[in-house]
């Protein structure tokens, strides 16, 4: 059997045009087109390619996948991360929910719990507990972003900052030793508001975000109560949680 090609000889393919089809891909590194195939997944889910029909191109460095895509990624890990905030969050309290896929797998775990008050920019997070179990659920205004339906800007921002609640579950891009990494400075604005109107921050990230990189640092791991997760972190990562306090949940 061929061996399985290294993720860089992969992207090193890739890089001359940004895209290359299957077919080529396989014949350069001589493996089937079977094997590449299983090659480009791994490196979708990682984020560092897209994949299309007979192919697959390169992602724009610095981009994050659309929201329908991230939906998409990891989702055993994420519904078992959002169990965990459900035995976390008790009838009756006030909780911040950010744009995040995994905050929004959160308020669906979050549909069997009655009385909340919950504040978010995402739709997908409103939609999902509007309605129910009386629920109240204040959703921020400003301007709506078509690929991932959330709420951005000063209005938002504004809209935000008069809220009190218990717990603010925000999601990332990437985890580090030095801390918790988001890809759009507008995500950034809106995650600080919430983590400075909440007596606790709860990070909910899925276990591949410890290999990922992102460009706009949220904050350090000194604002961060808990973070839950489905993986025992990295070690460095793991010790300089404990110098900070940070309790890790695992799902």
């Amino acid at each position: 059997m061929p061996a399985m090609p290294r993720d860089e000889e992969l992207l090193d393919l890739l890089r001359p045009g940004g895209t290359a089809r299957i077919e080529a891909l396989a014949r350069r590194l001589g493996v089937s087109q079977e094997t590449v195939r299983r090659g480009l997944k791994r490196l979708e889910a990682q984020g560092r390619v897209t994949r299309f029909h007979g192919g697959a191109g390169l992602r724009e460095v610095g981009a994050e996948p659309s929201f329908a895509h991230r939906m998409r990624l990891h989702p055993d890990a994420k519904r078992a991360i959002a169990r965990r905030v459900g035995q976390l969050v008790p009838d009756g309290a006030s909780v911040f929910l950010d744009i995040g896929s995994t905050t929004a797998f959160a308020a669906l775990a979050l549909q069997a719990r009655r009385d909340l008050m919950v504040a978010t920019n995402s739709l997908a997070v409103a939609h999902a507990l509007a309605g129910r179990n009386g629920n109240r659920v204040f959703m921020a205004g400003g301007e709506l972003r078509a690929h991932d339906g959330g709420a951005f800007g000063a209005e938002a921002l504004a809209f935000l900052r008069q809220f009190h609640v218990s717990r603010a579950f925000l999601s990332a891009a990437a985890l580090g030793p030095d801390g918790v990494f988001v890809h759009d400075m507008s995500e950034a604005e809106i995650g600080r508001a919430m983590a400075s109107q909440a007596d606790e921050v709860v990070i909910v990230a899925d276990r591949f975000k410890f290999a990922q990189s992102a460009p706009i640092r949220l904050f350090g791991w000194d604002l961060v109560t808990r973070l839950i997760t489905d993986t025992a972190p990295p070690p460095e990562l793991s010790r300089i949680l404990g110098l900070q306090g940070v309790e890790i949940v695992l799902a």
